[in-house]
């Protein structure tokens, strides 16, 4: 399987983006789906991650109450909408499936930045 994110852009700060991460193939109801974020001169950071299946979600403390991860079954897709954006959330977004040895499956990363 192979992941491909998209949606990223340069938007203002309060504003809001919807990033997409879609699989090459059908997801198992198992599987978990994880976003991060790279900023420049940052180690890579969690973000959220949403279980396949029965869709329950996690997300990191910067980002609880702004963004909501999802995903659809149907589409083998996943989403990260993020609103209320700040400059601090500038970064490369990734998305990646979790394996038993640990996240893998990185998709390209998508740039989103945010100007005050």
């Amino acid at each position: 399987v192979q992941l491909q994110a998209s949606g990223g852009g340069s938007v203002q700060a309060g504003d809001s983006l919807r990033l997409s991460c879609a699989s090459s193939g059908r997801l198992l109801s198992s599987a978990r789906m994880g976003w991060f974020r790279k900023a420049p001169g940052k180690d890579r950071e969690f973000v959220a991650a949403v279980r396949w299946g029965v869709g329950t979600t996690v997300y990191a403390d910067s980002v609880k109450g702004r963004f909501t991860v999802s995903r659809d079954r149907a589409e083998n897709t996943g989403y990260l909408q993020m609103n209320s954006l700040k400059p601090e959330d500038t970064a490369d977004y990734y998305c990646a499936l979790e394996k038993s040895t640990g996240w893998a499956s990185w998709g390209q990363g998508t740039l989103v930045t945010v100007s005050s």
